[in-house]
């Protein structure tokens, strides 16, 4: 009886222990590696990053056509790009210009 109580005493307490260290390392095993995790967290980092780099770039192109375009309009028309344009449209070429041809 006596062995009984001792061995309750010490194995109960171990038990709690060993419950409480595996649930704690299950919660740290899915906040590292779980689908809200930190290593997804890092994946969605870089994928931001990555849009953020593709969202630069469109719009820093979409500035260079607006700053075109501008330069089209019929109060401030640059005429060394309508000229561009108008030979592209009606494919003339200038009697100056060289033209090479690929078959």
């Amino acid at each position: 009886m006596v062995v009984r109580r001792r061995a309750r005493a010490v194995l109960l307490p171990l038990g709690l222990y060993a419950v409480s260290i595996l649930v704690v390392g299950y919660f740290l095993h899915e906040a590292e590696s779980g689908s809200r995790g930190l290593e997804a967290k890092r994946a969605l980092k870089i994928q931001a990053y990555n849009l953020q780099q593709e969202l630069d770039a469109t719009k820093a192109d979409r500035a260079e056509w607006e700053r075109r375009v501008a330069l089209l309009r019929s109060d401030q028309i640059d005429r060394d790009l309508l000229e561009e344009r108008a030979r592209v449209v009606l494919g003339r070429v200038h009697p100056n210009d060289v033209v090479i041809i690929n078959p």
